[in-house]
């Protein structure tokens, strides 16, 4: 009897051994994933790009709170903080670290061993942080903005409504990863439809007072700007000059038309937001960075400010008015 009792009480204690321990062992799996996420700038500038983050991952389903736990850094505009955000979350054992615009390349290029999924505005390959588009490197992967080649519809856009023009400013970031290929771009397309070109370049808040003076010293017919992250930080004060002299302003980000530029025309930024999305789910599930590439912009739109064009005295073709993603009126 003895014998035969054996067998079915250790059947009996693994059965309540595994039915106490599997609710435990289920539960280690639900825990949620901590998700670093570093911004060079504040809460509310990258509110935007956030939420598509969040919202994407979700779609996904990967939610915030319940798979996943936000752990935000924002510097405030104050890079040197962005290595200790690195360590910090490599020391909360971070699954993955997502950042964005101006901290990117500081992050990236940081001592850890945390994947990284970005989302930035400059060229990779010139940053550094890639061999090519399909080949990311430190442990690194995500979106680029830049495509330069969008540079020369902007003034095909400009010529068309100021079809006289011959003199234009260009305004870039001279530290923007690939701004020398984008105005090399730009030069080349103003050369094919006539215009001169004078580049007007800036690395910090009072180079960039020093060039809008010089701007304003002999100015243009109208004012290209080369969007970036710091453009877009300054970018009431660029605007503010622009519309105080009767200057027409284009540039790539809609961010710029809503502050004042006549006409933006470039990738729909929150649509390159949610693609963030993708990068830390494959990463979640296993994939390596170094296996996913880097992509480029796949969306794009064309906003029109009717206000800023009735400010200046401008008409805005009807072409171009059909054209438009979005009319700011």
């Amino acid at each position: 009897m003895h014998t035969a009792a054996g067998p079915s009480r250790r059947r009996l204690c693994l059965g309540v051994a595994a039915s106490v321990c599997a609710p435990t062992w289920r539960l280690a799996l639900a825990a949620p994933r901590r998700i670093g996420f570093i911004s060079a700038a504040n809460a509310d500038e990258a509110a935007e790009f956030l939420n598509e983050v969040r919202a994407d991952l979700a779609r996904r389903g990967q939610a915030v709170p319940e798979s996943i736990a936000l752990d935000v850094r924002f510097a405030g505009g104050d890079l040197a903080r962005i290595p200790a955000f690195v360590a910090e979350l490599e020391r909360s054992q971070a699954a993955v670290i997502v950042t964005h615009a101006l901290a990117t390349t500081i992050v990236v290029k940081a001592p850890r061993t945390v994947p990284v999924v970005y989302q930035f505005s400059a060229d990779p390959v010139a940053a550094g942080v890639a061999a090519d588009l399909a080949h990311p490197l430190y442990n690194a992967t995500g979106v680029t903005l830049m495509l330069a080649e969008l540079a020369g519809k902007r003034l095909e856009f400009l010529q068309q409504i100021l079809p006289g023009m011959r003199r234009l400013g260009i305004l870039a970031n001279a530290l923007h990863p690939g701004q020398e290929r984008e105005r090399a771009v730009v030069e080349d397309k103003a050369r094919q439809l006539g215009f001169r070109t004078a580049a007007y370049t800036t690395r910090s808040e009072a180079e960039l007072d020093s060039a809008l003076a010089a701007l304003g010293a002999t100015p243009p017919e109208a004012l290209l700007v080369l969007s970036d992250g710091f453009v877009t930080q300054h970018r009431r004060k660029i605007m503010d000059f622009a519309l105080a002299r009767r200057l027409p302003a284009i540039s790539g980000w809609a961010v710029m038309a809503e502050s004042g530029a006549l006409l933006a025309y470039g990738p729909r930024l929150t649509d390159a937001y949610a693609r963030v999305g993708y990068f830390v789910d494959r990463i979640l599930k296993g994939a390596a960075p170094s296996s996913l590439p880097i992509e480029q912009p796949t969306t794009f739109e064309l906003v029109v400010n009717l206000k800023t064009a009735k400010q200046l005295g401008v008409p805005i073709p009807q072409a171009v008015l059909t054209r438009a993603d979005r009319v700011i009126a």
